[in-house]
C-alpha cells in the first residue's frame, strides 16, 4: 500500500448476523475518531437476520481516508468462517484475536499467521452475560494496541445509556476484562502501539447520514419513502434530527410515495422521497410526472445489484444510465453522485436548490457502499453557516393580480416559469400531466405541444451551467488517466498514489455532478494518452455516457461487478496487467 501514512492500521471484524459484529466496528470507529484519527469503515453483510457472514472493515489512520484496502492487520474471528475467508488478506505481522473454546483452529492457518487465543466466552460469562462475547473482543483489539481504555469507557456509556447503569457497567467490565487479557498474555508478532493524539473533535458518520443532514439543513419538511435497503438510514437520520416541523410519511409502496412527495412539492414544501433501483422502477410513472408539470423533487436513490431483488445488501453503480432515461418522455433532470460525506452533504443542499430553481428533478445517486460507510469527518464541512437556499423564480404582485390569469407555464427564454402556490389569494394555480399550455390547461394542438417542450428542454443550457467542473488529481500530464464516478473515489484516489510510487505516472478525473455532463469531461479524455473508467458495473454505463454527450472515447474500462466495492490493490493489479505487452 501507499507510504503516504505513517500510521495506517486496518481492523476487521467477522461473524454471524447476529453476534454483534456492527456493533464492534462502529464503536471501534467512535473510539479511534475520539482519539484523535482518521477513519473509514466498509460493511459487508447478507440479507439476512441471523446466520450468514458479516464482517465490518475498519481503517485507521493518521491522515484522511476515503477507501478501505484489501489488507488487514488485526482480525477478530467470532466464528470459524471468519479465519477461513479473510486469511488470505492477512499482512506480515498481523494477528487473529479468537477463543479456541468456541471454535478450532486450523493447524496451517496457525502455522501461517499469529493466533491470539482469548476466553471471549468465559470472560464474557464472568462479566455478567455471555452475549458480551463482543465487547469482550472489542476490549481485546484495543488492548492489542495499548490504546487509551478510558475512550472506550466514554463510548460504552454513550452507546448504552438508554439501557441503563447495569448495563453500562457490564459492558464496560467485559471489555476490561479482554483489554487486560490482552496485556498481560499476548506475546506475539503484533508490534502495533497507538496513542490517542491531540486533533480537531471530528463526526463519524456515514454518507447516507450527510445526506439527512444535508436535507434538514437545506430546508426539507416532507419524506416520504417506503423502507427499503440500502436507502432507510437517510429518512431514520431525519426523524431522529428534525424539529417539529418536519413531516415523514412511510407510505404503502413506491407508487405513493413519489406521488405523496409531488403533491407536497407542489403546494410549495422541500420535498424528498427515498428508495433503491426496485423501489424507483415503481417511481418511474410520477417522476415522469415531475417532469411534465415541473414540479421540483429531490430522489434519494441508493443502488444495489439487480436485476430484480438481486443482491439487496451488497453495493453497485448499476442504475446511472436507468436513471439518466427512467421516465417516459422527454424531459431534463440533473444527477448528482457524491464521492464521500462531505459531497453528500452538499450535493443534497445544491439538489433542493437546482430542483426549485429550475423546476426540475434531482436525483441524489449514490451505491451501498457509500451509503454505509463511516468515515471521520471535520463539523466545519457541515456548518449551516455556509448553506444559501435558492427557492428559484417567484411570480410578483402583476402577475398575480387576477384569478384564473396565473401561467403556472409561462414560456421564458430559460425555460423557467416565475413559481406560485396553490392557495395563493386570488390566484387559480393549475397543472396537468396532460400536455397542456401556460395555463396548466389540457391541449392537443401541436403548436402549444412544440412550445411547451422545447421551453421544458431549454433548461439544459442553464443546468450545463450550474454544473461543477469534476476534481482533477495527480500530475498534469500523465501515461495513464483514470476517470470515475460516485463512490469510486476514494479507490482510485488512492491507486493513482500508489501507481506514481512505483513508477507510473497517473492522474484521475472524477465526476460528482454527472448529469448534464461538463464539457471537461471530454477534454480530459481527449487529452488523456490512455484513460480507463473505473466503475462498479458490467456495462461501463459513465463510459456510454462519456462517449453519447461529448464523442470522445476512453481507451478501456476497468469493471467490477460482484456486489463488492473496488479496493486501490484491484485497480493498481488491473492497470499493471493492461500494461504488460
Amino acid at each position: 500500500m501507499s507510504t503516504e501514512f505513517s500510521i495506517d492500521l486496518n481492523f476487521r471484524v467477522g461473524g454471524a448476523a447476529g453476534q454483534g459484529v456492527q456493533s464492534i466496528g462502529g464503536i471501534l470507529s467512535k473510539t479511534f475518531a475520539r482519539g484523535g484519527y482518521h477513519i473509514f469503515t466498509h460493511q459487508d453483510y447478507e440479507s439476512r437476520i441471523r446466520g450468514g457472514h458479516s464482517f465490518f472493515h475498519l481503517r485507521l489512520s493518521d491522515k484522511p481516508v476515503y477507501t478501505a484496502p484489501n489488507e488487514v492487520n488485526v482480525l477478530i474471528a467470532l466464528d470459524d468462517r471468519t479465519i477461513e475467508i479473510h486469511q488470505d488478506v492477512m499482512v506480515p505481522n498481523s494477528v487473529i484475536i479468537c477463543d479456541r473454546q468456541l471454535r478450532e483452529v486450523d493447524p496451517e492457518v496457525e502455522r501461517i499467521h499469529d493466533i491470539f487465543d482469548v476466553p471471549l466466552m468465559n470472560l464474557a460469562v464472568e462479566a455478567g452475560n455471555k452475549l458480551y462475547v463482543n465487547t469482550v473482543a472489542m476490549g481485546a483489539a484495543l488492548g492489542l494496541i495499548e490504546f487509551d481504555f478510558d475512550i472506550l469507557t466514554g463510548l460504552i456509556t454513550d452507546e448504552f445509556k438508554k439501557k441503563g447503569q447495569t448495563i453500562i457497567d457490564e459492558n464496560v467490565k467485559a471489555a476490561r476484562s479482554g483489554y487486560e487479557f490482552t496485556q498481560k498474555n499476548y506475546k506475539g508478532t503484533c508490534c502495533y502501539t497507538i496513542k490517542p493524539r491531540t486533533a480537531p473533535k471530528k463526526m463519524v458518520l456515514t454518507s447516507n447520514e450527510a445526506v439527512g443532514l444535508g436535507a434538514l439543513f437545506a430546508g426539507c419538511k416532507f419524506v416520504s419513502a417506503y423502507p427499503m435497503t440500502p436507502s432507510t438510514s437517510i429518512w431514520v437520520t431525519m426523524k431522529a434530527l428534525a424539529h417539529d416541523d418536519f413531516v415523514f410519511v412511510q407510505t404503502e409502496d413506491e407508487l405513493a410515495s413519489i406521488n405523496m412527495a409531488l403533491g407536497a412539492a407542489y403546494g410549495g414544501v422541500r420535498t424528498m422521497t427515498t428508495t433503491s433501483g426496485g423501489g424507483f422502477a415503481l417511481m418511474n410513472e410520477g417522476f415522469s410526472l415531475a417532469g411534465a408539470t415541473e414540479t421540483p423533487i429531490v430522489v434519494a436513490l441508493v443502488s444495489r445489484p439487480g436485476p430484480a431483488t438481486g443482491l439487496p445488501t451488497r453495493t453497485e453503480q448499476s442504475d446511472l444510465e436507468y436513471v439518466l432515461h427512467a421516465g417516459h418522455g422527454e424531459f431534463p433532470r440533473v444527477i448528482f453522485a457524491p464521492s464521500c460525506q462531505e459531497e453528500a452533504f452538499r450535493l443534497t443542499v445544491k439538489a433542493f436548490n437546482i430542483a426549485e430553481k429550475y423546476h426540475v428533478p434531482v436525483v441524489i445517486l449514490q451505491d451501498q457502499h457509500l451509503a454505509d460507510s463511516y468515515r471521520s469527518v471535520d463539523p466545519a464541512d457541515f456548518s449551516i453557516d455556509e448553506i444559501k437556499i435558492d427557492r428559484g423564480p417567484m411570480a410578483i404582485d402583476e402577475q398575480l393580480k387576477a384569478s384564473m390569469d396565473f401561467k403556472t407555464h409561462l414560456v421564458t427564454e430559460s425555460g423557467v416559469s416565475p413559481r406560485a402556490f396553490p392557495g395563493t389569494k386570488g390566484i387559480i394555480v393549475a397543472t396537468a400531466g396532460d400536455e397542456h399550455d401556460e395555463y396548466g390547461h389540457i391541449i392537443e394542438d401541436a403548436e402549444t405541444r412544440n412550445e411547451q417542450l422545447e421551453k421544458r428542454m431549454r433548461k439544459l443550457d442553464a443546468l450545463m451551467k450550474e454544473i461543477q467542473e469534476p476534481l482533477i488529481y495527480g500530475p498534469e500530464t500523465a501515461d495513464i488517466s483514470l476517470i470515475g464516478w460516485g463512490s469510486t473515489y476514494g479507490a482510485i484516489r488512492e491507486a493513482v498514489d500508489i501507481l506514481i510510487e512505483e513508477g507510473i505516472i497517473t492522474n484521475m478525473m472524477h465526476a460528482t455532478e454527472v448529469f448534464p455532463v461538463h464539457k471537461a469531461v471530454g477534454d480530459f479524455v481527449a487529452k488523456a494518452k490512455r484513460s480507463f473508467v473505473v466503475e462498479n458495473n458490467y456495462t461501463g454505463q459513465y463510459a456510454n455516457i462519456i462517449r453519447a454527450y461529448t464523442g470522445k472515447l476512453p481507451s478501456g474500462r476497468i469493471n467490477k461487478y460482484d456486489g463488492r466495492p473496488f479496493a486501490p490493490e484491484n485497480i493498481v493489479e488491473e492497470i499493471k496487467r493492461r500494461m504488460v505487452v
